[in-house]
């Protein structure tokens, strides 16, 4: 009589997972394809609203130069005029921002709601506008994707997955074949689950990536630069231990860099070994580079940073916990 009263409330709780992963969907205004997004927008912009403070606070503020943090925001805003022409999905008016951050770690990250962030560190290690492009687009592409919401309605799904199923051991006979498999296969299924969501990551790391250069090519940059930032972001973290790629919420350097000469050699051939197509040194050495040589040193470093996790560079902060978790 448990049995049956276990297998029926972990079916049960399955059956709402089900109801709410069908009820849930929605199209992808960058992709096109149906996504599973429990938040709305005004959901997104509610929590951009309530944490973007919070996170420039924690990166030690704006950088103090209002014309670095003006070019920041321009190209941005080039950027995602773009993504919302080329948008699958009508996308509502959201409260798009890009902040230069002053701080000393090589990061770069998107909130929900259209909240965009790039570090003075990162910034300082580019050498080009198309790699600024680069790296700005692949934020927008995040924020389009609706990554966050993605990544957040997915874990909920696991979760409701895995309490029914603990339910079900929970309510079965001691001596069932439910209880004495199900207290090794719950704690396995947890396991693999979270392998399961870092996966989901790295997709979504290589999604953006590829939107980031679409949204670059639309506006004249040659999308060799976000090679080339792969490139940055391979040498800094030269050196530095890293979890295995599997256990990564970000595919290694080589990998992108391969995914992205693969497309250099694709869809976008016809940018290559054309002036139409441009990288952009000496305007941003002008704008950036020179600008930010003349600041003091940033107020924020790696020492107190929010999603350190003792590696060199974290890109794309929005993973950042469930790579602490791992890490546990």
């Amino acid at each position: 009589m448990h049995t049956l009263s276990g297998c029926r409330a972990a079916c049960l709780l399955l059956s709402i997972v089900v109801a709410c992963v069908l009820g849930g969907c929605s199209t992808n205004p960058a992709t096109g394809k149906s996504s599973l997004l429990y938040m709305s927008w005004a959901e997104e912009r509610s929590l951009a609203a309530e944490a973007g403070p919070q996170f420039t606070d924690e990166y030690g503020g704006e950088v103090p130069d209002a014309a670095t943090r003006a070019y920041v925001a321009e190209i941005g805003e080039k950027l995602t005029r773009v993504a919302l022409e080329q948008a699958y999905a009508d996308v509502p008016e959201l409260d798009w921002d890009y902040t230069l951050l002053d701080s000393a770690v090589l990061n770069a990250f998107a909130l929900p709601g259209g909240k965009v962030y790039l570090s003075r560190g990162l910034a300082e290690k580019l050498s080009n506008e198309a790699q600024l492009a680069g790296v700005m687009g692949h934020e927008v592409g995040h924020v389009m994707a609706r990554h966050g919401n993605q990544r957040m309605s997915k874990q909920l799904g696991m979760n409701l997955i895995l309490a029914g199923l603990a339910v079900g051991v929970g309510l079965s006979d001691s001596d069932s074949s439910i209880r004495q498999y199900g207290q090794y296969a719950v704690p396995a299924l947890a396991v693999g689950g979270n392998v399961v969501m870092l996966s989901y990551g790295r997709d979504e790391e290589l999604e953006a990536d590829g939107l980031g250069i679409q949204y670059m090519v639309a506006n004249g940059y040659d999308p060799k630069g976000q090679r080339q930032v792969m490139e940055v972001l391979g040498a800094a973290s030269a050196g530095g231990s890293r979890p295995p790629e599997w256990l990564s919420t970000h595919p290694a350097s080589e990998t992108r860099i391969n995914r992205i000469n693969e497309m250099l050699q694709g869809e976008y051939a016809y940018t290559q070994g054309t002036s139409e197509y441009g990288l952009y040194p000496d305007r941003y050495k002008r704008r950036m580079l020179d600008r930010l040589a003349a600041l003091p040193p940033a107020t924020h470093g790696s020492e107190s940073a929010m999603f350190d996790l003792d590696q060199p560079v974290l890109w794309c902060a929005h993973c950042a916990e469930d790579a602490r978790l791992a890490a546990k």
